[in-house]
């Protein structure tokens, strides 16, 4: 589910290794049962990590925690995904494909918590989220400059039917979903509507 792995912090405090493998298998366990019941209960999700309630209650004080500590968990992958994936050095066309890859296999593999994301206001998650959107200008603007977009396209309209794109493809049914497909379908998509030469658009890299 985690498409790169990071350290778990509480309190700004990297923990230790057992602890964070703990509290992995109970993040990836909420994920998992909160997206098939929303109403799941503590009990339920720490049944479905195979540890004790006790467990999860110490790490956690009360549901609404647990759900805020997946919820960043899962904008902090987001976060990665992004990073890794942009470079402001590679042909912008192979960082298209990079990027939606990558972030497709996190919006999948954390489906519940990313749309949580999208509607709290926590002011962290708020600032992930204007720092990836940045980015993803700065991409499209580039893939203007170079002749991967056509020179009238506005920029801002092409990027936001891009996280439409992305959006629609990741909502419901996709656990088992073709990541590589889904990318070059986006993709395809994006450039046949804003691309300088629409023939690029089916070439898969």
């Amino acid at each position: 589910m985690t498409t790169r792995h990071e350290r778990i912090r509480i309190g700004g405090k990297p923990l230790r290794a057992d602890a964070e493998r703990t509290m992995h298998t109970i993040l990836e366990a909420a994920e998992r049962v909160l997206l098939s019941d929303p109403t799941a209960t503590m009990e339920q999700i720490a049944e479905a990590a195979g540890v004790a309630r006790t467990t999860v209650h110490r790490r956690f004080a009360t549901r609404e925690a647990l759900i805020d500590a997946l919820t960043r968990w899962a904008t902090e992958q987001f976060a990665a995904a992004v990073d890794g994936a942009v470079s402001d050095t590679a042909p912008p066309l192979v960082v298209l494909y990079r990027a939606t890859a990558d972030v497709l296999r996190v919006k999948i593999g954390w489906g519940f918590a990313m749309n949580r994301a999208a509607s709290v206001t926590d002011p962290e998650i708020a600032r992930v989220h204007a720092d990836v959107l940045e980015k993803c200008d700065r991409l499209f603007r580039r893939a203007q400059a170079t002749g991967l977009l056509r020179p009238d396209v506005d920029v801002e309209w092409a990027r936001r039917c891009y996280y439409a794109l992305i959006h629609e493809v990741t909502q419901g049914g996709t656990a088992d979903a073709d990541v590589d497909a889904l990318t070059t379908l986006i993709v395809d998509t994006l450039l046949r509507g804003f691309g300088a030469d629409p023939g690029r658009a089916s070439t898969r890299l």
